[in-house]
């Protein structure tokens, strides 16, 4: 795929909604890409899948996170704003959307993965592109046919 591929994955990614993405084990490819959606108006958010907990709770609502506990202090619960819904409020003005780009997908189950294809639906500016595998070139699917043949 050359430097022009970026574009297709842009409208790809525009009419599903999410994709299954596959890059080469070393790396670097998935940058291209990254630039192709900031270049059409869109604003990426790059994590980590692991780690993530509740994809519902985390995403989309607002949650407790506890700090380590040393035993001699109390335990508290700090409240943090849902990630997703708090980037799409605050968008620049003249933003496209939001990507949720996340690596390393392939610990996510086939639950959370139809969950991140369905919440683009009820969220039309998010979208979401996870790293699910390697291959040889960087290529794509719709998430939700890449999870209906898993």
């Amino acid at each position: 795929m050359g430097l022009l591929a970026g574009y297709q994955f842009v409208k790809d990614l525009e009419a599903a909604g999410a994709l299954a993405l596959f890059v080469p084990p070393e790396g670097g490819f998935e940058g291209r890409y990254q630039r192709r959606l900031r270049s059409k108006g869109y604003t990426t958010l790059h994590m980590s899948a692991p780690g993530l907990g509740d994809l519902a709770a985390y995403l989309t609502q607002e949650h407790g996170i506890r700090p380590a506990h040393t035993g001699k202090e109390n335990i508290r619960v700090y409240f943090q704003p849902p990630l997703v819904t708090y980037h799409l409020e605050n968008l620049p003005p003249k933003a496209k959307g939001l990507v949720l780009w996340l690596i390393d997908g392939k610990r996510l189950s086939k639950q959370e993965f139809a969950y991140l294809a369905q919440l683009t639906q009820t969220l039309p500016k998010l979208k979401v592109v996870v790293e699910v595998g390697g291959d040889r070139s960087v290529r794509w699917e719709p998430l939700a046919d890449w999870v209906a043949a898993a």
